[in-house]
């Protein structure tokens, strides 16, 4: 009987902790844009800074705020280069 009764409170406790993490998330949430990833994914991802910003992350949120071209970065190749530049025309289409 005291391990049922344990496993209740166990239950129990996971049960509160998780609608607390639930409500927190829910209220204090922070929405992340995915295109910065996205964008990233398409750099070199070496991080070298030799685009002039400290990183890719940086440059893939300078590229979408239209504050860097793909060609400030260094070791970006033709091909990858213009398949970047196709996905930031699209997402400058659909973000008007």
């Amino acid at each position: 009987m005291p391990i049922v009764i344990a496993a209740a409170i166990l239950g129990g406790i996971g049960f509160v902790l998780g609608l607390l993490i639930y409500v927190v998330q829910k209220y204090f949430g922070v929405e992340v844009d995915l295109s910065v990833q996205e964008v990233e994914k398409l750099l070199p991802r070496y991080n070298c800074g030799a685009c002039g910003y400290a990183g890719c992350q940086e440059m893939a949120t300078a590229l979408l705020g239209k504050q860097a071209v793909p060609k400030q970065c260094k070791p970006l190749k033709a091909e990858d280069a213009v398949t970047l530049q196709a996905y930031l025309d699209e997402y400058y289409k659909n973000k008007k």
